[in-house]
């Protein structure tokens, strides 16, 4: 960012120091608390919130643990923290991203930020995830959920809350299965790949059949009151899961284990200013290996391998929100340790052959502040934050060292009651990861040890409308990287590069109430991406992941107290604009037609039932970047994998 920018912002937020009442600015970002309404195929994050929000779009790598792209924008250039913690997945190629390692069941709420709106987290390059999960509460009640799907989905989940005014305590369990899902024209995901896949690839027929997926998961939480206002949080949550087979990579995943712990003190109401003072300490880890072991490659020696990858976080984080001469005023410091490793090894023996990624340390130490005010009618939140971030790794090569100043402006102006414009302009940087930096792949060194990190400097701006007829908002915005870490296909050394490119789209979601029973939903979003230059070697300018112009239509009908049918149709135009240089291709468009009714029986007892995708139609929503490693058909193009056909499911809730 200019320094004249950032010298703005800092004599803004001095200036800034008489009136105002506050109120919260929460245009940049979406809220969603259905999640667990939204995930109906499995208990996937990642479908529930490409459901619910315009500007996101799933990267389909399996019947679960899919990832999420935020206005196309998806790995490191998104964060992602889970009730104040943090989790990075130990998988190169994806399997295992961070939404994966939190069940929708578990959560309360997701707020979903778009643009580099997030002083709190480190790497909120281009948009965020900020998880909240359910609190534990003093009434003792208990709720069980269960669900059956097509492809032989079975899903069983409770939760067990109560205490008292010294400890409450939380408890919730679940356990998921399914077979592999069948697309519009009836494969399963190891047939898919049986037709389109070179053999090797293909599945051992004593395979064919095995189960997509097999889930456990165990979420507890004890809140312990021990003064006045003050309160000591411990939290744990553990994931198991087994035999994820993901059709159109090379390996499947022979399990996934995660463990994510939390210790917080948190004091409220220190004095008339002090509004709340939060210390927090996290751990988490992840067990992944990945191996070849159902495939026919595997018969072969050579190709015998389970590529057994590791990560470890952890951090500590302090946050002071007060107010100051009538602002609020958030102030905090940010310490975190991420750790990776890889070792490929001979999957019937267990011996070691070498690393995909010598064990590398990075440790980030931050400082960042947040200020909000209002003048009447004008909101303005102004935000800094300030990274150092070393990286080492032990495999011999090279360490490397960045600083950066991230800053950002959001305001937003009622024009009345009803209407209000929002504009924001901000900056901030992300550092390349291990993969980016020190990725091993047969004796050769993929990464690229000299990366410089990433910095988006971004305009959003729009109009939000709400009122007794219509709720409306629209957005747009205009983003330029600099020093983009970009995947350059068929090279098997020093294959990331950083490139400069622009991103710009917008977004548009409209509620209509037609009357006080039905309601009229509709929602659509557009980006494109493109490089300032084609990369060495390549003429193609477009950027990848830039899905195109997606909408959606829904019709909600309320026909009783908390009972809702809804009809949805859902519409993606063609991808004509891809990077075919490096690894995408062109996919048609797609239309598909959903059915949901939510019927109340009674406050304790309600049911879902639905119809996911009605006229079994054969489509595709993630493309082929080679920043995903996937097979190459025998035609020399990257499989494509198509997304589940036509799919009917029962939700039961249970409260009591």
């Amino acid at each position: 960012m200019p320094k004249t920018l950032i010298l703005s912002l800092l004599t803004y937020a001095s200036l800034q120091a008489s009136e105002i009442n506050l109120s919260t600015l929460n245009v940049e970002s979406t809220l969603i608390t259905e999640v667990a309404q939204n995930a109906q195929i499995s208990a996937d994050v990642a479908q529930a919130l490409s459901d619910s929000v315009p500007s996101i779009d799933i990267s389909r790598r399996s019947g679960i643990a899919n990832d999420v792209l935020i206005r196309g924008q998806k790995r490191d250039n998104i964060s992602v923290e889970i009730d104040g913690t943090k989790i990075q997945g130990a998988c190169p190629n994806r399997m295992d991203p961070p939404v994966s390692h939190i069940l929708a069941n578990q959560i309360q709420s997701i707020e979903v930020i778009e643009g580099p709106y997030d002083v709190t987290n480190f790497g909120t390059l281009s948009g965020g995830l900020k998880i909240k999960t359910k609190k534990p509460t003093k009434e003792t009640k208990a709720e069980i959920n269960a669900g059956l799907g097509a492809f032989s989905y079975k899903k069983l989940g409770a939760t067990v809350n109560g205490g008292n005014d010294t400890i409450r305590v939380l408890v919730t369990a679940s356990t998921e299965s399914s077979n592999q899902y069948r697309d519009g024209d009836g494969k399963t995901l190891t047939q898919q790949t049986k037709n389109k896949a070179p053999s090797g690839n293909q599945y051992k027929t004593e395979y064919e059949n095995l189960e997509a997926y097999s889930k456990k998961s165990v979420n507890a939480k004890a809140f312990v009151s021990t003064l006045k206002n003050q309160e000591l949080q411990l939290s744990v949550t553990a994931n198991r899961s087994t035999n994820i087979l993901y059709a159109n990579s090379s390996m499947d995943a022979l399990y996934d284990d995660s463990n994510i712990y939390s210790i917080a003190y948190d004091i409220k109401d220190l004095s008339q200013n002090f509004k709340n003072l939060n210390l927090q300490y996290y751990y988490s880890d992840v067990d992944h290996p990945m191996s070849t072991k159902y495939r026919n490659a595997a018969d072969t020696p050579a190709n015998d391998i389970t590529n057994a990858m590791k990560s470890y976080m952890q951090g500590l984080k302090l946050k002071n929100d007060f107010t100051f001469s009538s602002h609020k005023v958030l102030l905090g410091l940010d310490a975190s340790k991420r750790e990776w490793q890889g070792e490929y090894l001979t999957t019937s023996t267990g011996a070691y052959r070498a690393d995909s990624i010598s064990e590398t340390i990075t440790n980030n130490m931050a400082i960042f502040t947040q200020v909000e005010n209002s003048y009447g009618d004008f909101n303005v939140s102004v935000g800094l934050r300030y990274d150092n971030t070393g990286i080492t790794n032990t495999g011999g090569l090279k360490d490397n060292n960045y600083q950066a100043l991230n800053a950002n402006i959001f305001s937003s102006y009622h024009l009345n009651t009803d209407n209000k414009l929002f504009f924001g302009l901000g900056q901030a940087s992300r550092v390349p990861d291990a993969r980016e930096l020190y990725f091993l792949k047969s004796g050769n060194v993929v990464g690229t040890p000299n990366l410089k990190q990433t910095t988006n400097t971004e305009v959003d701006l729009g109009y939000e409308s709400d009122n007794d007829d219509f709720k409306l908002r629209i957005k747009a915005f205009y983003s330029k990287l600099k020093d983009y870490i970009y995947i350059q296909a068929g090279e098997t050394t020093n294959a990331f590069v950083n490139i400069d490119a622009t991103v710009l789209g917008g977004e548009f979601s409209l509620s209509y109430y037609i009357n006080d029973d039905i309601t009229l939903d509709m929602d659509a979003s557009y980006k494109e991406g493109t490089k300032d230059k084609a990369l060495v070697g390549q003429t193609n300018k477009n950027l990848a992941d830039m899905a195109p112009l997606r909408a959606k239509i829904a019709l909600n009908y309320e026909y009783a107290n908390n009972s809702l049918a809804t009809l949805d149709f859902r519409t993606s135009d063609k991808w004509s604009k891809f990077d075919s240089d490096n690894g995408e291709q062109e996919l048609a468009a797609w239309s598909i037609v959903n059915f949901k009714i939510k019927h109340a029986v009674n406050k304790k007892f309600d049911f879902t039932f639905g119809a996911n995708n009605i006229f079994d139609a054969t489509y595709v929503t993630s493309n082929t970047y080679a920043d995903l490693t996937l097979v190459i058909t025998g035609s020399n193009e990257v499989m494509l994998l198509n997304e589940p056909g036509r799919y009917l499911y029962a939700n039961m809730d249970f409260k009591f």
